[in-house]
Parts: C-alpha cells; sequence; structure tokens
C-alpha cells in the first residue's frame, strides 16, 4: 500500500529544460545507465507533446516519470479506436510508495478522457501495478524457438512455391515496404497498434535510437504479381563450436504477413539459412499459426509466454460500438470502476446492422470491473472464465455465455510491437 504522498513533492508537466533531466530519471528507474545522448534525447523530444509528459520533482530533482501519445489501436472488425498510449513510467527507487504514480495516472487518465481518447494502453512491466488503475491484460505474446535441424523442412528450399519470391532490401526501401505491408496488415489484426514515421526512422537507422544501433537484414516477401505481402526483420550472432562448426542464432525482432503463403515462405526463408542452427521468432500471437507450418511442430519450444498489451476502458459505449459482434443478441452489462471514469450500467445491442450500445437503468444481468471487459473487449478473455474465477458476477441465468457468443473471435489479439 503506498503511503501518503510527500506535500513538497510536486507533479507537473516537465519543463523544456528539464526534458534531459526527467530522461535520466527514466533511465533510473529502468535500472540502466544512460544512454540518452543529446541526439536522442532532441529527437524525442521533438517528437513528443510536452503537455503530455509529466515529472515528479523534490527539491528540482526529477524522481519519477510518465509519459504519454496519442495512439491507434485496432478493435475487433478493423476500426481504428483512438487511444492514449502509455511509456516511460517510473519512479526513483528511494521515493517509492509515496503515492507519486497515482497522482500522474489520474491527472493523465483524466486528461486522456478529456482530450477524446476512448481507452489507454500501456506495455506492463510488472503484473501487479496497472490492475488498480483500471488497466487489464488484454492481448498476450508467445516465443518460439525454432531447432532448424530437427523442424523436417527441406534444406535444399530456395524459393517459395506458386512464384513467389523473397528479397533482401536495403534500410531505405525497407522503410516503404514495411510501413505499406503494415499499414495493410493493421485493420485486419485486433490488438495491432500505429506506427507513425519516427517509428520506422528509429528502426532503419534514420533517426537516433535508445543505446548503440545495429543494421539488421530486412527481407520482403512478394507474391508472383511482384507485390510485398510480407517482409521479415532479423539479427543474426556469430557463434562457432570448437570443431568449427556454425551455431549461429537469428533472431527475429518483427515479421508481418498479410497472407498464411507469405507468413510460410518468411519462415521457411529463416529457416533455410545457412549456418542458422536456431531461430528466435520474437513476440508472436499466442494462436500463431508458426508451429503447425513446420513438419515437426515440436521443433519449436516455447521460450516466453505472457500477458503483453493492458488495456484501460474510458469510454465504454464509444468502444463496445466500434468493434464488431460474432453473434446477434443483447445483454446489460454493469461495470464497476472505483474511480468513476467509465462506470454505469450498459445496455450492449448487436445484430446485423451493427452494434449500439447505451446508459440503461434496466436490471444488470452481468457485473465486472472495467479492468475485467477490458481484458474481454479483443476477445482474449472468456466471460465464462471470468465468472469461475469470480473476477465477474452473473445477475441473469446464462449471461455470460451470451456475453462469449457476442464477444467471440475467430483468433486471439495480438499487439507485434513494444512502446
Amino acid at each position: 500500500m503506498s503511503t501518503p504522498a510527500t506535500p513538497d513533492i510536486e507533479v507537473r508537466t516537465v519543463a523544456d529544460g528539464e526534458f534531459t533531466d526527467w530522461m535520466r530519471a527514466v533511465d533510473v528507474g529502468f535500472l540502466r545507465p544512460s544512454a540518452a545522448d543529446e541526439e536522442y534525447v532532441s529527437g524525442l523530444k521533438a517528437n513528443s507533446d510536452p503537455s503530455r509528459i509529466q515529472g515528479a520533482f523534490d527539491a528540482g530533482r526529477c524522481v519519477a516519470t510518465f509519459r504519454s501519445f496519442a495512439q491507434e489501436l485496432t478493435a475487433v472488425g478493423g476500426a481504428a479506436l483512438p487511444v492514449s498510449a502509455v511509456s516511460g513510467v517510473t519512479v526513483t527507487p528511494t521515493h517509492r510508495r509515496r503515492g507519486l504514480l497515482t497522482r500522474m495516472m489520474a491527472t493523465e487518465l483524466a486528461a486522456a478522457k478529456e482530450r477524446g481518447e476512448v481507452a489507454s494502453t500501456l506495455i506492463a512491466a510488472e503484473y501487479p501495478i496497472y490492475g488498480r488503475y483500471g488497466y487489464g491484460p488484454a492481448s498476450h505474446i508467445t516465443e518460439w524457438e525454432i531447432d532448424t535441424s530437427r523442424a523436417g523442412l527441406d534444406p535444399r528450399w530456395a524459393a517459395p512455391a506458386g512464384g513467389g519470391s523473397v528479397e533482401l532490401v536495403d534500410m531505405a526501401e525497407a522503410a516503404k515496404l514495411g510501413a505499406e505491408v503494415f499499414e495493410r496488415f493493421r485493420p485486419t489484426r485486433p490488438g495491432a497498434i500505429s506506427r507513425d514515421r519516427r517509428w520506422w526512422d528509429l528502426r532503419t537507422g534514420v533517426a537516433r535510437g535508445y543505446g548503440p544501433w545495429t543494421e539488421p537484414f530486412f527481407a520482403v516477401y512478394r507474391t508472383a504479381d511482384g507485390d510485398p505481402a510480407g517482409f521479415v526483420v532479423y539479427r543474426a550472432d556469430d557463434k562457432w563450436s570448437d570443431a568449427k562448426l556454425p551455431e549461429n542464432t537469428a533472431t527475429v525482432t518483427d515479421l508481418i504477413a498479410l497472407t498464411p503463403e507469405a507468413e510460410r515462405a518468411l519462415w521457411h526463408y529463416l529457416c533455410s539459412i545457412d549456418w542458422i542452427r536456431k531461430v528466435r521468432t520474437g513476440r508472436r500471437a499466442p494462436d500463431d499459426l508458426l508451429p503447425q507450418y513446420l513438419p515437426n511442430p515440436r521443433a519449436a519450444r516455447i521460450v516466453t509466454h505472457s500477458d503483453y498489451l493492458w488495456l484501460r476502458l474510458l469510454d465504454v459505449a464509444g468502444v463496445l460500438e466500434a468493434r464488431t459482434y460474432a453473434a446477434e443478441g443483447a445483454v446489460v452489462l454493469e461495470v464497476v470502476d472505483p474511480a468513476g471514469l467509465a462506470a454505469g450500467r450498459f445496455l450492449l445491442e448487436a445484430d446485423a446492422a451493427g452494434a449500439r450500445c447505451t446508459m440503461t437503468t434496466r436490471a444488470a444481468e452481468l457485473t465486472l470491473d472495467v479492468r475485467e471487459l477490458a481484458s474481454l473487449y479483443l476477445g482474449d478473455e472468456s466471460a465464462r472464465r471470468l465468472l469461475a474465477l469470480g473476477r465477474a458476477a452473473e445477475e441473469s441465468a446464462g449471461a455470460a455465455t451470451r456475453t462469449d457468443e457476442l464477444f467471440r473471435t475467430a483468433g486471439r489479439p495480438w499487439c507485434p510491437d513494444m512502446f
């Protein structure tokens, strides 16, 4: 439990001349040596909204940090929701348990609601922190490591079937093709978030990122018609055994495909590179097709599985109306929000014409906290599971089942990006 906030610690937006000190406080909070040189700091500053950067100051020293920025989140059905992405959240070890994060979070969520952002997103470094602010885990990620020698793929593979091709491109072409493919992909995957120009500049070396940058390999898949339909970004280490045998690992940092054929071709390409003995897949959706692309799926072992994108709803009616539903029907949801930002009783109705969500005085059928509704929203959770876990209450028999029939999705949501 947090102790009462120290009254002489000032929580406010960061002044222009304090940005470098604020960035140093971020490094302290994340237990890393400062690598924020002048070029990186100036680039981040130029691409940030100063009104959305908060700091806590004790006798002039920055001891807590908080930043948000505008983002788009793909809802079920493809709608792009305007949300507030939260990042750079730290509290210096000497100033823990003083309510500093609570103060900064309250300021941000109220401001986000006022700006018309329907929700807030973040990637949680630690699980227990953000539930108390109304966030719930809305998507998960899984990472596999593939033993290429056991995968069962044809070692003589040289090109995709069906006339497609895989080609390596330079960073200028990578930024152009990558952005084009990603913008076609984004509306198709609930949980995907927007990537702006700076995102691509940082990842192709145009802009200075945090810490040293090493140019990756960037391969593009094209269909038989020459249309770019997927890409992969990866790096490789340089390891050799005592017997002078290659033991290298290719680590994927980004793989986006518009079709299963493109995805299959890119994984086969990675597993066929000479000297590569293992492939680390990076953050994939838990229901990714990858293991089943391999003749021997056991060659891909799970090395990471975790919650990933967390969501905090601010406009319940707005977000529920924005997504599509798997069936026609209606349910009355009682949403509990101790912060008072999204509480209320809502009638959700879905039919062939779309969805409508309005405040209602009808009796509630399912009661749940705003954080549990966030976990349910993108299709990564089930109302019946929440009921079994004691995280939802069924006020009308069968309400959880009807809710699941509405919220059911064909696949799990996926956010491929860290922010």
